[in-house]
C-alpha cells in the first residue's frame, strides 16, 4: 500500500480539486471555438463570432489585472467559488440571448470576467499552501486539466446542439463552484490550506522593483506571444481544419479533440524536457521551445498534405505551449518569494489574453483577405519573435561580466 507523507498528502488533496476547478473552467472556455463551426453553418459570421469571443478576452485579460490584485487579499474560496457559480449563470443565459445581439455579447463578455477570478488565486494558494516540488507539480496538473477542456468541448459539441454545450457546460461550472467552496472552507478549518506564506524576502513587499530583478517583463513578453498561439490559434483550429483542409464539420470536431488531447500531453513533455534534458534550466527550455515551434509553423505553411499539416500545426501549437508550462507552472508559483503570486500572475495573464483578443479579431478579418496558409506564417512569425524574446540577456551579461 502506498504511503504518502503530510505534504503529498496535502498537495493530492489541493492538487485534485484546482485541476478539476479548472478542467470545469476549460471546458467553458473553449466551447464557443468548438461550436464555431456549427455556428457559422447556421447563418452566424466569422466575424461576429470573432467579436464576441474578443469581447470575452478582452473582460478576461481585465478581469485577470483586477481579480488577480484581489486574489492577494482575498481568500480563494471566495474567489473561486463565486467565480465559477456566476460565470456557470451567464453562460447559461448566451445562447438564449443570442438573438438580442448587444445582451449576448455583454453576456459572454461578463463570462470572461468571472472565469478571471480563478486562476491567480488558485495559483497563490497552491504556492502557500504547498512544498516547491509539489507546488510545481500541481499547476502541472491543473495546466494538464485546462488542456483537456478542449477536447471536452469538443466531444459535447459533436453530441450535442450549440445550445446544449453552453447549457451543459453552466451546470458544470455552477456544480463546481459550491463545490470548491465547501471543499476550500473544509480545508481551511483543517490546515490542509494556508494562507500569509508569501513574503519577500528581498525587499519590502509592494516594492514593484522586486519583479523586474525576477525578469517580469522577459517574461510579460512571453506571456503575450505563448497567449495569442494557445488561446486564439487553438479558438481557430476547428475552423482552419474544416475550411482550409476541407474536413467536414463533425469530422474536424473529431480531429480537433483528438488533437487537443495530443496537446494535453504537452505539460509532462516539456517538464521531463526540463528535468531530464536541460536540468532544470528554464531559460533553455523556452528557448528550445519556441525554435521547435516555429520550424514546425514553417512546416506547417510548406507541407499541403492535410494529415500532415494537421501533425504540423499541432506540434507547432505544442511547442510553444511548453514555454507557457514554464512560465506558467515554473515562474509564476516561483515568485512566491515576492509576495505578488496572485498579482504578478493576473497580470501575466492580463497580458496574454488582452493579446489574444487584439489576435482573435485579426485572424477572423485575415482569413477572407490573405487566407489561411498566409495566416500560418504570421503565427511562425510570432513564435520566431519569441525566440528572441526568451534569450536571457541579463544573465548573459552578468557571466561575461564575471
Amino acid at each position: 500500500m502506498l504511503h504518502l507523507s503530510h505534504n503529498a498528502k496535502v498537495a493530492v488533496k489541493i492538487g485534485t480539486l484546482c485541476s478539476i476547478a479548472y478542467f470545469a473552467v476549460y471546458i467553458a472556455r473553449n466551447i464557443m471555438s468548438a461550436v464555431t463551426p456549427i455556428m457559422v453553418n447556421a447563418g452566424y459570421t466569422k466575424e461576429y463570432i470573432g467579436d464576441v469571443s474578443s469581447l470575452f478576452l478582452v473582460m478576461y485579460a481585465v478581469g485577470q489585472l483586477i481579480n488577480g490584485m484581489i486574489g492577494d487579499r482575498i481568500r480563494a474560496n471566495y474567489m473561486i467559488g463565486f467565480g465559477l457559480s456566476l460565470a456557470g449563470v451567464t453562460t447559461f443565459l448566451f445562447p438564449f440571448l443570442i438573438e438580442y445581439t448587444f445582451g449576448a455579447t455583454l453576456v459572454y463578455g461578463m463570462t470572461g470576467f468571472f472565469l478571471s477570478m480563478i486562476y491567480g488565486p488558485m495559483t497563490k494558494v497552491v504556492a502557500e499552501s504547498t512544498e516547491p516540488l509539489y507546488t510545481t507539480r500541481i499547476s502541472l496538473g491543473y495546466t494538464f486539466a485546462s488542456f483537456l477542456g478542449s477536447p471536452a468541448a469538443g466531444l459535447l459539441a459533436i453530441f450535442l446542439s450549440w445550445q446544449g454545450v453552453f447549457v451543459t457546460s453552466s451546470i458544470a461550472l455552477v456544480l463546481m463552484g459550491v463545490l470548491v467552496f465547501i471543499f476550500f472552507a473544509i480545508f481551511e478549518k483543517s490546515g490542509v490550506v494556508r494562507y500569509g506564506q508569501s513574503h519577500a524576502r528581498d525587499g519590502k513587499k509592494g516594492d514593484i522593483r522586486i519583479l523586474l530583478r525576477h525578469g517580469i517583463v522577459r517574461f510579460s513578453f512571453i506571456s503575450i506571444l505563448t497567449g495569442i498561439i494557445r488561446t486564439s490559434v487553438v479558438f481557430w483550429l476547428p475552423t482552419y481544419i474544416a475550411q482550409y483542409l476541407s474536413f467536414g464539420e463533425e469530422r474536424a470536431l473529431a480531429i480537433f479533440s483528438v488533437a487537443t488531447i495530443v496537446i494535453a500531453t504537452t505539460s509532462f513533455i516539456v517538464i521531463f524536457v526540463y528535468e531530464k534534458v536541460f536540468h532544470l534550466d528554464m531559460d533553455k527550455t523556452i528557448l528550445s521551445m519556441f525554435i521547435a515551434s516555429s520550424i514546425f509553423f514553417l512546416l506547417t505553411f510548406f507541407v499541403r498534405m492535410p494529415a500532415l499539416n494537421i501533425v504540423f500545426v499541432v506540434l507547432a501549437i505544442m511547442a510553444s505551449g511548453g514555454a507557457a508550462t514554464m512560465l506558467w507552472s515554473r515562474y509564476c508559483p516561483g515568485l512566491k518569494e515576492t509576495g505578488f503570486v496572485s498579482s504578478a500572475t493576473g497580470f501575466l495573464d492580463f497580458l496574454s489574453y488582452s493579446a489574444a483578443a487584439l489576435a482573435n479579431l485579426l485572424f477572423s478579418r485575415a482569413i477572407d483577405t490573405i487566407g489561411w496558409r498566409w495566416l500560418v506564417l504570421i503565427w511562425c512569425g510570432l513564435v520566431t519573435l519569441g525566440i528572441f524574446t526568451s534569450i536571457p540577456y541579463r544573465k548573459i551579461l552578468k557571466k561575461k561580466e564575471t
